[in-house]
């Protein structure tokens, strides 16, 4: 079922006629549709602009590029960054640059389109994937592998944990990990997998993030050795590319404190909710996160009776399966979940 909003979907989704507790999307902190987060928005905006459509190479910069920059390296742990205007622009700068005759690249289960460069699909299984690099390694082909693959891709064969990682040969391969879905969500205070990732020995490590889900910015990041972010910056791709909003940059600096409480309050969400599920078999997801996936979609059309929308569409193309999700953000009452519990337990 599509339904056409005319402003931002929070907890609740008004149509012309109905009113549905609203349990999809992306925005896991909630603060696309919070107050004091917009309040903040607009003070950053005053400052810096709407929009800054230069390139980065320009001869009047933005100082707020590097220190946003610094500041979400430091915080993720990684030695540089880079900002791009979203995830997805950020996943094909990378794929771009290793799409070359000195590297190989291999895509993992599940792996999200923003990171492919070619036609090439991703392996069905790790076990696949996993001799498909030994082969090449043994034939002692002059191209590096390149491994991409999304850390949290709903499977739960990656995060927490990331056990599957430790069968592959890593050391002689380069991992690409995009980290849209866990950056202000995982890690501590939120700093995303890069510092877990880190420790499976690899021969490089280079991570990219949609800034725009749970953090709330129309901006993506690479983060990476400073070597290799420097050498992303000295692409034509890079310097061509207008940058993110410079008031994203500030905005996300200043909204350190509230990202903190909005996670606070997403993992009592978390808990309240299973605490009143009956049945959590029903239910696929991963430990202290907030999405719940099912294949059932008679159980998508119970929760719509029930006056519930969830995630529920054909992604990323018409030709996959749909995917069904229920969603809980920082922003959801009590009395949200509750109405969400009971309808799940009401079904049979």
């Amino acid at each position: 079922m599509n339904i056409k909003v005319s402003s931002y979907p929070g907890r609740i989704i008004n149509t012309d006629d109905q009113s549905y507790l609203y349990f999809g999307g992306t925005s896991y902190l909630g603060v696309h549709s919070d107050m004091e987060f917009q309040e903040m928005v607009l003070q950053s905006v005053k400052q810096f602009g709407s929009n800054f459509g230069a390139s980065r190479r320009s001869n009047v910069q933005f100082s707020i590029y590097d220190a946003a920059e610094a500041y979400l390296a430091a915080w993720v742990g990684s030695e540089a960054c880079l900002s791009m205007s979203s995830g997805y622009l950020a996943g094909q700068l990378i794929a771009n640059h290793f799409n070359n005759k000195e590297h190989r690249l291999f895509y993992a289960p599940n792996s999200h389109s923003a990171l492919f460069k070619t036609q090439a699909k991703p392996y069905t299984t790790y076990t696949t994937l996993n001799i498909a690099l030994r082969e090449h390694l043994e034939k002692k082909r002059k191209e590096t592998p390149v491994i991409f693959l999304d850390s949290i891709d709903f499977s739960g064969c990656n995060y927490p944990n990331f056990q599957i990682l430790r069968t592959l040969p890593l050391e002689s391969c380069i991992l690409v990990v995009d980290d849209s879905h866990g950056i202000g969500l995982v890690g501590e205070e939120g700093a995303g997998v890069y510092r877990s990732v880190l420790t499976i020995p690899s021969l490089e490590l280079v991570l990219c993030a949609s800034l725009g889900k749970a953090l709330g910015l129309q901006a993506g990041a690479v983060f990476g050795s400073r070597g290799r972010i420097e050498s992303l910056k000295s692409t034509n791709f890079f310097g061509g590319a207008s940058p993110a909003a410079p008031f994203y940059m500030a905005h996300f600096m200043a909204a350190k404190t509230l990202y903190s409480e909005k996670r606070k309050l997403l993992q009592q969400n978390i808990q309240y909710f299973l605490s009143l599920l009956k049945n959590k078999k029903r239910l696929n997801y991963m430990p202290n996160y907030p999405v719940f996936g099912f294949s059932d979609p008679q159980l998508t059309e119970h929760l719509r009776k029930n006056k519930i929308v969830i995630t529920d569409f054909r992604y990323p193309s018409e030709d996959t399966f749909a995917t069904n999700r229920i969603v809980l953000t920082a922003g959801h009452t009590k009395e949200d979940i509750a109405s969400l519990a009971n309808a799940l337990n009401a079904y049979e």
